[in-house]
């Protein structure tokens, strides 16, 4: 009998090693390892959802003892506003988590506006082809399937280039092993992608 695919809350990861490291997020990882040099006791990390930012936020929150505004567009503009002063007096890290920096984030509060302008800001990139890779056998092996290396190989340049496409075909292929049991191979993720309208394009053998 077929399993019916749940849609399961996997655990939120928040380990050091869950966060994948690439040429996408390097500087941004770089930037938040330097945090004690910082002339400006807080950080506007931006970039793609679904891209590690949360995770790195909590990891770097987690070392330093810094604070942290995830998802920032959400929180009271005078929370931050008080948070990023206390940052300077306290000299613990403020890490402000956003989609993306004003204007393209609308700030009311002119006293933040003008602290967000003097804050660095570090930007996750799009995923480059090894780290779509390595997401795709992460979080996959994070639900207990295995994927040999030529199938990562087919999938990388079959797929759209963001972190959103790499989850829908993580979930897609967890759906189709659970339904139709068996172990993941080529054939069954072309099967699977080609049915869940994720093949990009395809590219000759």
């Amino acid at each position: 009998m077929a399993q019916i695919a749940l849609p399961l809350d996997w655990p939120v990861a928040d380990r050091d090693e869950d966060f994948l490291l690439s040429d996408a997020n390097r500087l941004a990882f770089d930037h938040l390892k330097r945090w004690t040099l910082w002339p400006v006791m807080a950080t506007l990390l931006t970039g793609p959802r679904k891209s590690g930012r949360s995770l790195l936020a909590r990891i770097f929150v987690r070392k330093t003892g810094g604070r942290l505004f995830d998802n920032a567009e959400r929180h009271e503009e005078e929370a931050i506003f008080h948070a990023w002063n206390h940052a300077q007096e306290t000299r613990r890290p403020l890490l402000i988590v956003a989609d993306a920096a004003p204007p393209g984030w609308t700030v009311a509060l002119p006293d933040l506006r003008s602290r967000l302008a003097a804050t660095p800001q570090i930007e996750i990139g799009a995923p480059d082809d090894c780290l779509i890779a390595g997401l795709i056998v992460k979080l996959l092996g994070d639900r207990g399937i295995a994927v040999p290396p030529d199938v990562a190989e087919y999938i990388v340049p079959r797929i759209e280039r963001s972190y959103v496409a790499v989850q829908q075909v993580v979930d897609a292929l967890d759906r189709a092993l659970l339904s139709r049991g068996g172990r993941i191979t080529v054939p069954t993720v072309k099967r699977a992608l080609s049915e869940a309208g994720l093949i990009r394009r395809a590219k000759a053998a």
